[in-house]
Order: C-alpha cells, then structure tokens, then sequence
C-alpha cells in the first residue's frame, strides 16, 4: 500500500488491537483500508450486502472488494447474499426517500449482522466503510452502528469520521488509480429505479451496469 500520503496515527477505541470493518464497496473502503493500514491496525473486511441489485450488480462489486483486499493481504469475510431476507424488511418502504428509513433499515441490518458475527469471532470493535460517501448521512449510519453494537457489552462501534483531512478526496485518488468499478445508484432496486426516473427526466441514457470505471473519465462518487 502507499506511503507516501502523511497521515494521522489512528488509534481503536478502550486499548483494542482488531477491528471488523464492513464494507460497502471498494472505492469507499479503499481510502479506508489504506489509512487503517498505514497505522499498523489488524484488521478483517466484512462484505454483507444483501441490499445491493442486481445480483450482476452486486458480483462486480464484491469481486473487487476481494481482490483489492487479497492485493493487501487482508482476510475478507463474504456474508451471505440473503436478498429474500432484505425485500422482506423493505416491505411498506418502496417508496421512500433516499436517507429515510428504508436507508435506516438497511443499515441496521447488515450492521446487526456485522455485529453478530464480531461477538462470535472476537472481535471488540466494529466500523464501516459507508460513511466515507458524500452521498450518506453520517450520523444516520454512526446511530446504526451503535444501536448494532449496544446489543452486546464487549462491543463498540468506531464512529470514526472518514472523510476528514482529505480522506474524502484520497478515496478519489485510490478509486482512480485502482480504476475501481463507478456504481452510480446506491444498490438496492429501489435507489436504481428513482435514479433512473431523475435520468429519465432529464433526458439522460438509464444505467447501464458493469461499463463504468474510475480513472477513465472525471466524475466523482
């Protein structure tokens, strides 16, 4: 991984020396796993999310995420692809608004499982990679990190704040130089449909998935 970026000396929460970091994607996690990395913190990936749609959306994604973790040599942890389970929890939210709570569920449930599978492997401290985008509402995330975390003692949820001192632009630099896969809808179904209903209105082609990439054009997350 790079060393050429200064950066802060990051230190987990109560003395830990582990962390289990879900991850979204790899052009949000880059940014953080390199920074996890440059401070010498042991860490684990963990990819649960059953949100994200289309399956070949969410294979590509996936995909990248190991091969960018296996580039690092960081163990990767690939949870279950449990879509039915999701569309279940959705029900009665198809319609509503990105960062409502539909968005909440979501979260809660992949930061549940995330800390499901923290108390049974031991590990002490968990995170995400999810607040890093411009597009979420941190204290929206962190709130579900933390009620995740509460339902066991020995576990804490690191809120923290992955954008600052220029982490939100270094996410950027890495997504170029690694040409990480663009996604351009958040993932699940209903955030593809009202993303291509806006596209639509403004007379711009729908999404096409798995053709775009970093590092050959100038648009940002």
């Amino acid at each position: 991984m790079s060393t050429a970026v200064i950066r802060e000396k990051l230190v987990l929460p109560n003395g830990q020396d582990k962390l289990l970091l879900h991850s979204c994607c790899a052009p949000c996690s880059g940014e953080v796993m390199e920074a996890l990395h440059a401070s010498g913190i042991d860490y684990t990936v963990f990819f649960y999310n059953p949100n994200i749609h289309p399956e070949k959306e969410y294979l590509i994604r996936k995909d990248e995420n190991i091969r960018f973790a296996e580039k690092h040599n960081i163990p990767f942890v690939d949870a279950d692809y449990d879509t039915d389970n999701w569309f279940e929890r959705a029900k009665g939210m198809e319609d509503e608004p990105e960062r409502g709570i539909r968005c909440t569920m979501c979260f809660d449930m992949r930061f549940e499982r995330m800390a499901l599978y923290a108390h049974e492997h031991g590990f002490k401290v968990i995170s995400s990679s999810l607040g890093i985008s411009r597009w979420k509402d941190m204290n929206q995330i962190n709130g579900c990190g933390m009620r995740a975390a509460a339902k066991y003692p020995e576990i804490v949820y690191w809120d923290y704040n992955w954008r600052k001192k220029g982490g939100s632009q270094r996410m950027i630099e890495i997504s170029k130089r690694e040409k990480f896969y663009q996604q351009e809808y958040c993932g699940c179904i209903y955030s593809l449909r009202d993303t291509n209903r806006w596209r639509r209105s403004k007379e711009r082609d729908v999404i096409r998935i798995g053709v775009k990439f970093y590092g050959y054009d100038d648009e940002q997350l």
